[in-house]
């Protein structure tokens, strides 16, 4: 071989060789961690949304040990107090939006927020049927594997690594997840609803020193209702988000391709 064949062979080498895909990931993850180092908020949101990914991750495993190994007791006292602590969390995430910490919608996020406050500390602590209910575990499973997708994808994204995975689970699980916990959620009421009109609890009647009226029971059951024009426009937008998101996706790969065809 002459001394010029060798010196195309070389120059063909350095051309076709291709930077291990996973080097080229790891030399984005740091500089997007460096970047992400530089803004105080960003530090905050991304242990926010890893310890949420943690703990809803901690609360499957919890669901999954109660039905694989029949343990004893209900399933709410084995997740009171995780579910207490993590869903409760989520508060912050008003704040989030109202301080534009994240481009979320205050309205919208209050709402979401607010309906999950209020079957945790106004249905579930309260309510012995809704605790030993079908919808519980329903919520249970719906909600901690949407939030563990939902906060990994949040976790990820400040570091520039979501995997195509993640985004797709994000954009396209939703479809059977949210009628699944919406079921379970309106379940966990109903059975709220029926155990406190039959023991009169939270009925405050006339007369009494404040001269005010309040029937809990009536509350529940006007939130019941409120998922009738709620629900639909949220589940929609969703869907909504999944074309614009994942469709972008495609046509991105279908550019990237034709792209490579033509060089």
């Amino acid at each position: 071989m002459t001394l010029k064949n060798r010196k195309s062979n070389n120059s063909n080498y350095g051309k076709s060789f291709n930077f291990p895909p996973f080097m080229q990931y790891i030399q984005r993850w740091q500089a997007a961690i460096a970047t992400m180092l530089k803004n105080k908020s960003s530090v905050y949101l991304f242990f926010y949304n890893l310890i949420e990914t943690v703990g809803w991750s901690y609360i499957l495993y919890l669901l999954v040990i109660h039905f694989t190994f029949a343990t004893d007791g209900s399933l709410y006292e084995s997740i009171k107090t995780p579910l207490f602590i993590f869903q409760n969390a989520a508060v912050l995430e008003i704040f989030h939006a109202v301080f534009r910490l994240v481009p979320s919608s205050p309205s919208v996020t209050i709402q979401q927020v607010f309906s999950r406050v209020m079957l945790v500390c106004g249905v579930l602590m309260l309510s012995r049927d809704a605790q030993l209910g079908i919808g519980l575990p329903l919520i249970l499973a719906a909600w901690s594997v949407t939030e563990i997708i939902r906060y990994g994808y949040y976790t990820l994204n400040l570091v520039n690594a979501v995997p195509q995975f993640l985004l797709w689970l994000r954009y396209t699980l939703f479809i059977g997840l949210y009628p699944l916990g919406v079921t379970g959620e309106l379940l966990c009421i109903y059975a709220a609803c029926m155990e406190f009109r039959r023991n009169n609890y939270g009925v405050v009647t006339l007369p009494n020193y404040l001269n005010v009226t309040f029937n809990y029971p009536y509350l529940l059951m006007f939130l019941m209702a409120l998922y009738i024009p709620l629900f639909p426009p949220l589940y929609m937008h969703m869907f909504g988000q999944r074309k614009k998101v994942l469709g972008k996706t495609s046509t991105t790969k279908v550019s990237t391709r034709v792209s490579k065809k033509v060089k």
